[in-house]
């Protein structure tokens, strides 16, 4: 491989350093605690590879497949997490780590990129267009994960049946999902605001992307794996329930792409180019990663993973969807509005704090 550029390749070389040190603390049964922390970063700095060699990829691909697979790419640590966490029966974590994902980058990363970007710039504008059809997408899709939530509360008929109620709404919302991917390929303002050849430094060549991506995503499936190891007794030895285990640190671990590619964007003071990719992601959770997930649970885990959700997470998800549309309607931000967003972000995490 040839030489990548400096502060990439450090990336890249501590990426597998930690991602070599989780093997060597798994091997040798070091304690839950250190190996979780370790796996994390790993997963973290594996992410942050992988946003680098996407970033790059936008020089052979057009702006909008760009975004689509900047943001697929980005939950794939989260979908080897939940993957492996759901063989190991843990569906608290899965389904707090899904809901998680969404308030994540919907509350959390795009608090962060409004914040940071408003004290360096000032009012962000963006155009609102494009970010309204996702946020609809997202409030839909979030309805129909509700939805069997509600049939199980309310005792009708079909709660006699969630796995396959769950199923149904798994596939509806793939469908969704692969209808909404033409349109995502056609880009629009907000995929123009960021062209591919803004990056900086010299490109990579397209062998080099396809090697750093394939050396990563090897990586992450191997440290995912780890990391669902040391997950259970490390919860165990913090005293942190499940839930917030799933909600927050699963959560945040399995989507760092967005987490430092979203707010790097706001930084350049490109919002159209941020709003894209974090609220993207959260869209693929909700449309193609929550669905495949359930499916998965069906054929190869010993627990069928349903749509049945804790009330509080309805109500999370609920008030997620509703500041969303909010938020992008005005087509400009600020970083008062970053900082509400990080508040309720934080408000929420702290109530699943006990479980």
């Amino acid at each position: 491989m040839q030489k990548l550029l400096k502060n990439e390749w450090t990336t890249f070389a501590g990426a597998m350093l930690v991602s070599i040190l989780t093997g060597i603390l798994i091997s040798i049964h070091a304690n839950s605690v250190l190996t979780f922390i370790i796996s994390a970063v790993a997963l973290a700095t594996l992410a942050t590879v992988v946003g680098h060699a996407t970033e790059q990829l936008g020089n052979y691909m057009g702006p909008g497949a760009t975004d689509v697979l900047q943001s697929a790419i980005g939950n794939l640590p989260e979908l080897f997490v939940s993957f492996f966490a759901l063989q190991a029966g843990l569906v608290t974590v899965v389904q707090s780590a899904l809901v998680g994902s969404i308030l994540a980058n919907s509350l959390l990363v795009l608090g962060l990129a409004f914040l940071l970007g408003g004290w360096k710039h000032g009012v962000q504008k963006f155009h609102s267009e494009q970010p309204r059809v996702i946020v609809m997408l997202m409030v839909l899709a979030i309805s129909a994960m509700v939805m069997p939530t509600l049939t199980h509360s309310l005792h009708t008929p079909a709660s006699e049946h969630e796995i396959t109620l769950s199923i149904a709404g798994a596939l509806v919302l793939l469908v969704v999902f692969f209808a909404s991917i033409p349109m995502s390929l056609q880009g629009g303002p907000m995929a123009d605001a960021a062209r591919p050849g803004e990056l900086e430094g010299k490109p990579w060549s397209l062998g080099r992307v396809i090697i750093v991506l394939g050396i990563a995503g090897l990586s992450a499936a191997l440290v995912s794996d780890w990391f669902v190891q040391a997950l259970e007794p490390a919860i165990e030895s913090l005293g942190i329930s499940q839930a917030f285990a799933g909600l927050v640190v699963v959560a945040i671990a399995g989507n760092a792409v967005e987490n430092v590619v979203g707010i790097q964007l706001a930084l350049k003071n490109k919002a159209d180019y941020a709003l894209s990719v974090i609220l993207n992601s959260s869209l693929q959770v909700a449309l193609a990663l929550t669905p495949i997930l359930v499916l998965l649970s069906f054929f190869f885990a010993p627990t069928v993973l349903t749509l049945v959700l804790p009330p509080l997470l309805v109500v999370a998800l609920a008030l997620t969807a509703f500041l969303s549309v909010l938020i992008v309607y005005d087509g400009e931000s600020n970083w008062l509005e970053g900082l509400a967003l990080i508040g309720l972000y934080v408000l929420i995490a702290i109530s699943f704090w006990w479980g």
